[in-house]
């Protein structure tokens, strides 16, 4: 009798720590919008997560936690919204830092300070807590070795700018829409002038998606183009392309994702409690193996493990270019005028 009392104790209390552990967040509730840029898929798969780890919690939008939109689309959407004195979110999750950097200038964002951050990540965040990068897009070179060998195309920014003999076939995003090919395009005027803008136009660069951009390099229509690494692995694992990144000679250009939670008075629900829950859980250890299928870098300083087919992370970090992020914020208009006038038409 006193084992099986004994026994059906210890079952009691294994199923109350089961409990318990996925009950952690079952405090949190109310609803929560968050203003994204992150691709569909990546969505989804946060959506499911924070369903499953919040069940509390709602989505402000129509059962999802986020609204997507380009960077350029969020950006005069939350500038329309200001008008008003208070957003129509309660946390974005953005490209880069330069948006958190203005955002957090204008008093728009709720500080949560987030403990051991230092131990933890390997980038930079805002020390007060106002934002913190979650997710890590890095901008390489890509060409289709089944069209062109690995000789013929460039191996440095530089190259993919200057090189004559590309004129018509090269191809990038646009520094007008999107947050992550304006952070490199302000690396790269920073590092060779606004020159650089000059011969991209000379050259006839194509300012087109990414999906177009890859769609260009199948046929052979171009021969290198300017993109994230994360569209090229994606392809890789799931339609099995032969397209490869190059990992540019003279840097390549790391863009720290952010997120950020707004002022609670600024606010569309008022939940910042909610907001600073789901602020530790996109820096878990969960969150960031996410961060990870969706063909991103983690922001752990000790996460070993990379995107499908990609490299090392901190080899990564000692080849980065760097962006000046308050250049970026700063002279944000005259580097897209810039790129407008001088590449665009």
């Amino acid at each position: 009798m006193k084992k099986l009392v004994a026994l059906m104790l210890a079952v009691l209390m294994i199923g109350s720590c089961f409990t318990s552990a996925l009950a952690v967040n079952e405090d949190v509730s109310g609803k929560v919008m968050i203003y994204t840029s992150m691709y569909q898929f990546v969505i989804d798969m946060m959506d499911e997560a924070i369903k499953k780890e919040f069940p509390n919690l709602e989505g402000a939008n129509e059962g999802s936690f986020f609204f997507y939109g380009g960077t350029g689309t969020i950006q005069q959407k939350v500038e329309g919204e200001m008008d008003t004195g208070t957003l129509g979110c309660d946390m974005l999750m953005v490209a880069e830092p330069a948006y958190s950097l203005q955002l957090q200038e204008g008093g728009w964002l709720h500080p949560y300070v987030v403990e051991g951050a230092d131990e933890l990540l390997r980038f930079d965040y805002d020390k007060e807590g106002y934002w913190y990068p979650v997710r890590v897009c890095n901008m390489v070179l890509a060409y289709n070795p089944e069209k062109y060998s690995y000789d013929e195309v460039p191996h440095t920014f530089k190259d993919f700018a200057y090189d004559t003999s590309l004129k018509g076939l090269t191809s990038m995003g646009n520094a007008m829409t999107s947050g992550t090919t304006m952070a490199a395009v302000a690396a790269l005027t920073d590092k060779y002038g606004f020159e650089y803008l000059d011969a991209l136009g000379a050259n006839d660069t194509m300012i087109e998606s990414g999906s177009s951009a890859l769609a260009k390099l199948q046929t052979g229509e171009c021969k290198v183009i300017m993109i994230l690494e994360e569209s090229v692995l994606k392809i890789r694992e799931e339609e099995g392309s032969k397209i490869e990144c190059i990992y540019p000679e003279d840097g390549v250009i790391l863009i720290p994702s952010t997120v950020m939670t707004v002022a609670e008075d600024r606010s569309a629900n008022m939940n910042v409690e909610a907001c600073e829950a789901l602020t530790e859980w996109l820096l878990s250890e969960e969150a960031q193996k996410l961060i990870l299928e969706a063909y991103m870098h983690s922001v752990f300083t000790d996460m070993t493990e990379v995107p499908y087919d990609s490299v090392d992370t901190n080899g990564l970090i000692e080849k980065d270019m760097g962006v000046d992020w308050v250049r970026c914020y700063t002279q944000r208009d005259e580097i897209r005028t810039q790129f407008q006038e001088k590449v665009t038409q």
